[in-house]
């Protein structure tokens, strides 16, 4: 199976690590204490009326959940080290944006998978309309977007620096 730039998600190796540590964990002593829940839940008695089962039963549907999409986006995952300070808008970088030129209207975030977002910078994925708009133009460039509306923005690139999150 080939796989489009689209469809691919760019880790640096501990990113790699951390996401396939937490799998290993929800896969193994995480479906164990769920399942415990459930069978001590279960032992209560009536099903219909057991809030502790059907709390455990919808965890276990959550957990399940991220297992699906852990699973999904390390198949898809290329590993590989930070983007280097060349000034070009790649996977990894802190963007700093002024739209439609205007460097009083600036925007700084991470161009990253969501699985990089904290609270300390807006993260956009490269999928995106802006990170895909963005991305491969380096400093000084202008860059094009579409916005939901359909219409076009325009967007200065000011800044592309790796993130040291």
């Amino acid at each position: 199976m080939t796989q489009t730039s689209e469809n691919v998600t760019w880790l640096t190796q501990e990113a790699y690590n951390k996401l396939k540590e937490e799998l290993e964990y929800l896969t193994g002593p995480a479906r164990t204490e769920i399942s415990a829940k459930i069978a001590a839940a279960r032992e209560e008695g009536d099903l219909r009326e057991n809030g502790g089962y059907h709390a455990a039963k919808e965890e276990q549907g959550k957990q399940e959940l991220r297992v699906r999409q852990l699973t999904q986006l390390l198949e898809s995952a290329k590993v590989g080290e930070a983007p280097a300070a060349g000034g070009e808008v790649a996977p990894g970088m802190v963007v700093t944006i002024a739209f439609d030129g205007d460097e009083d209207d600036t925007l700084d975030f991470l161009l990253a998978s969501r699985e990089y977002a904290s609270s300390d910078i807006e993260t956009y994925s490269p999928q995106s309309p802006l990170g895909s708009g963005v991305i491969g133009h380096k400093v000084g460039d202008d860059a094009e977007y579409e916005l939901p509306n359909g219409k076009m923005a325009s967007v200065r690139i000011l800044k592309a620096e790796p993130y040291n999150g």
